[in-house]
């Protein structure tokens, strides 16, 4: 009896791979290709072709995954002796390759960070309905926002579906399938002129110097109606000197409309005091960490002050024109 086997072919090259089936000669029909005069030649026909579908479906993978396919890779993914990739690693790779604003990028960096602290070392085959949900709790108990944690599970979302799309995970495999990411009716909350004076008078501790640039930074974002993202993409240019007076000119981020601010006018010029403080390191003053852990620390600075009222950056962004409104 002889094996039938499948013979893969690449330039001068070539491959056998078992099909585990064994047949006498006058049992296989080497015109057609098919297996005859056998009593379980339907089925064994079946059998090969479905083993040459595997061959032609790993190669497929092989090149989604943008990698130069050899008929000895191709042989080592269907023996399973490849070391499978990372999935932490694919997640870094996409991100940084992705053609998005530097401010998504570093939210999607944000997550891959918090994944990394969760699990260190992820496989395509760890990505469970279960891991999914271990990761939600994870987040949850060091205090995020059930709005946040959607945002950084969207983000894990994203990259499995990455994945799937190139080949490294099987469709059935997905563990977003069935998964609800959970969020809250979301509402802009702005503070009082009292709430904000307090800010403004506040002095962190010596030990707790570190939150002052967050807390300048804040203020200068209420103070401007800044969004986060338009804050952290400033740089000394965008603070211009028109006649006597300083101006705030950037693109809107978001928007990419160009938005000129006149900062001698906002709440008196206080803006102005700020950027006097950081004048030789401005760049400095516009580099912000992650926007999860910045709100973070703004969420500590407002319990320290006596704030009731929840803060983050998006608190700024709407904080200028209603106390402005409130102040007419």
């Amino acid at each position: 009896m002889g094996l039938v086997q499948i013979e893969a072919c690449q330039g001068k090259q070539k491959k056998y791979f078992s099909t585990h089936v064994y047949l006498l000669p006058h049992q296989w029909d080497i015109r057609k290709q098919l297996v005859r005069n056998h009593p379980n030649a339907e089925a064994l026909n079946h059998l090969i072709h479905q083993y040459i579908a595997d061959v032609e479906r790993k190669e497929l993978q092989l090149w989604k995954r943008g990698k130069p396919v050899s008929l000895e890779m191709l042989k080592a993914e269907l023996e399973g002796v490849t070391q499978e990739e990372s999935f932490i690693d694919f997640f870094a790779r996409e991100v940084k390759d992705s053609d998005v604003k530097e401010s998504t990028r570093n939210n999607q960096l944000s997550t891959w960070q918090l994944l990394r602290g969760f699990r260190p070392s992820v496989l395509f085959s760890d990505l469970t309905f279960d891991f999914v949900a271990d990761f939600e709790l994870y987040l949850r108990r060091r205090g995020y926002h059930t709005n946040t944690i959607a945002k950084h599970i969207k983000h894990l979302r994203r990259q499995v579906n990455a994945a799937v799309n190139k080949g490294f995970l099987e469709e059935q495999h997905n563990p977003f399938r069935n998964y609800r990411i959970k969020m809250i009716p979301g509402h802009h909350t702005h503070l009082t002129p009292e709430e904000l004076t307090k800010l403004e008078l506040f002095h962190p501790l010596e030990t707790h110097r570190n939150l002052y640039h967050v807390l300048d930074a804040f203020l200068f974002c209420c103070y401007a109606g800044l969004r986060y993202s338009d804050f952290t993409s400033l740089s000394p240019a965008n603070i211009v000197d028109i006649g006597q007076e300083r101006w705030l000119i950037y693109h809107s981020v978001k928007t990419g409309t160009e938005v000129r601010l006149p900062l001698f006018v906002l709440f008196g010029g206080k803006a102005l005091g700020i950027l006097e403080k950081y004048q030789n390191r401005l760049e400095d003053f516009f580099r912000l960490g992650d926007n999860s852990n910045t709100n973070k620390r703004l969420r500590l600075i407002g319990q320290m002050a006596g704030v009731d009222t929840p803060i983050s950056f998006h608190t700024a962004r709407h904080n200028e024109n209603c106390i402005l409104l409130n102040m007419r």
